[in-house]
C-alpha cells in the first residue's frame, strides 16, 4: 500500500508527540554513532593550519609591499613626466 500525503503527515504528527525521555534516548544513540577524531590527528591538522596561517601571513606581507613599491615607483615615473 502506497503512503500518501495525509498518511505521512499522520505519521509526523504522532512522532512529534513523544516524550522528553524518547528524544534523549534517540539522541544518544546517534551520539554513539559518531566518531571523534584522535589526538594525533588533532595535533597534526592544528600544525597544517597554523603552518597555512603563517605562510599565507608571509605572502600577503610581501605581496603588499611590492605592490607598495611598485605603486610609488609609478607615482614617481608620474610626477618626473608631470614635471612635478
Amino acid at each position: 500500500m502506497e503512503k500518501t500525503v495525509s498518511d505521512a503527515a499522520a505519521t509526523t504528527e504522532n512522532s512529534g508527540k513523544q516524550g522528553i525521555g524518547d528524544f534523549i534516548t534517540k539522541t544518544r544513540a546517534e551520539l554513539d554513532k559518531t566518531t571523534f577524531p584522535s589526538s594525533s590527528d588533532v595535533r597534526g591538522t592544528t600544525i597544517i593550519v597554523i603552518l597555512n596561517v603563517i605562510f599565507f601571513a608571509a605572502y600577503l606581507f610581501l605581496v603588499d609591499h611590492a605592490w607598495t613599491y611598485i605603486l610609488e615607483g609609478l607615482t614617481w615615473v608620474v610626477n618626473k613626466i608631470a614635471g612635478i
